[in-house]
């Protein structure tokens, strides 16, 4: 391979870059002008259309869905001296959260395929101090939650749903997030509804909601938010030391016309998975399995893999090569056991998790942004056949 390819994009093509339309800059314009700023009505809003949305009884808005993990662990009363058992394919956010519980997180190795954890794994690494299972909707695919539940309901485990990716994910009319105790969605930059930074808690459980209000907002009494409102000043007690988790309402109106169009945005994204489907294997590229008939996928991800051997180049050369040509590209993501920090701290070894550090060292994710134009994609092929040698 040579890099003696010629890039034609004059702009380079940002992964992820979110579709923002008047009604949020609208929207956004007239929460700066009204005063509040803070956590208020259009946080109210985004809840109950986020419940609405999702079918949850309560939806707990906070400000990332680190914070909402975090909080959802605590929620669901683990604590110093439980293992909590995860995905070794996701994000650092979901271990932290586990870490900063005060839980011992184990990790779980994937379905090759899917990404997702493998949940005979799961089920041979419960032991009497495994308090909760978290697992994650890889990409935007709903995980095997009938055999997790059936796990849970016979060990009195919590589930808490990673659903970062998967705000649209549903097996039938039961949408992610609504599975377990908890879901946890982000409203990420990159993320399929954006608020710039943010996060929801779905629960079915009053007590557990009331709970999360308390502690997203340092601990003090419910409504706390409301103590500088028209009504006049609230007094607040504080019943438990909280966080500074709580979302704000700049966030929110963005949020609220975001989840408007999510079936809208979701349609385009599914043109563009499609697109990929289609021209991939022409260029020797995996693709992802089709999704099951009785399950929506939110195709928050379209990953791929570069392999060495088989295509002449590694993962790392063919991100460098696609930036070269201009397209922006993510790794969705290096396996945790691949970190060093975890090694070292939890003695997790590589080989203990085959596939998610083989899928973790060849891992790439294409831009599929509803932003995203047919030129973009065309790009986006184009570069890839060059950076290929195809």
């Amino acid at each position: 391979m040579t890099a003696s390819y010629v890039r034609e994009r004059d702009n380079f093509l940002v992964f992820g870059a979110p579709l923002i339309g008047d009604d949020e800059v609208e929207e956004l314009i007239a929460t700066v002008k009204s005063g509040w700023l803070g956590t208020g009505p259009r946080v109210k809003q985004f809840e109950r259309e986020m419940a609405d949305y999702t079918g949850a009884k309560h939806a707990v808005a906070v400000n990332s869905c680190t914070a909402a993990l975090h909080l959802s662990l605590i929620a669901a009363g683990v604590g110093p001296g439980d293992q909590v058992i995860t995905t070794a394919m996701t994000f650092c956010a979901t271990v932290n959260a586990i870490i900063h519980s005060g839980a011992t997180p184990v990790l779980a190795d994937i379905d090759p395929a899917t990404g997702n954890i493998d949940t005979t794994h799961v089920a041979s690494l419960v032991n009497r101090k495994t308090r909760a299972i978290v697992p994650v909707h890889f990409a935007g695919r709903l995980c095997n939650m009938q055999d997790l539940g059936e796990l849970a309901n016979h060990y009195n485990l919590q589930v808490i749903e990673d659903c970062a990716h998967a705000i649209e994910t549903r097996q039938g009319p039961k949408h992610a997030g609504t599975f377990g105790d908890f879901g946890c969605f982000s409203f990420y930059v990159t993320k399929n509804v954006v608020t710039g930074e943010g996060g929801m808690i779905t629960t079915d459980s009053d007590e557990a909601a009331d709970r999360l209000r308390v502690l997203s907002l340092h601990g003090m009494s419910k409504d706390a938010y409301k103590r500088f409102g028209n009504e006049g000043f609230k007094h607040y007690e504080v019943v438990e030391p909280g966080f500074k988790y709580n979302m704000m309402d700049v966030q929110a109106a963005l949020g609220i016309h975001q989840l408007a169009r999510v079936e809208q945005t979701h349609a385009r994204r599914e043109q563009i998975w499609n697109f990929y489907q289609q021209h991939l294997p022409e260029l020797g590229l995996v693709t992802p399995p089709t999704e099951q008939a009785d399950k929506v996928h939110a195709y928050h991800l379209y990953t791929t893999r570069i392999n060495q051997d088989q295509h002449g180049i590694s993962r790392d050369q063919f991100l460098d090569g696609m930036t070269r040509q201009g397209i922006g590209l993510g790794v969705h993501y290096l396996s945790i056991p691949a970190h060093r920090y975890y090694r070292d701290t939890f003695g997790w070894a590589l080989q203990d998790y085959p596939h998610a550090v083989a899928l973790g060292s060849e891992t790439v994710s294409l831009p599929i942004s509803a932003a995203l134009s047919d030129q973009d994609l065309e790009d986006v092929i184009t570069a890839a056949r060059r950076v290929l040698n195809r």
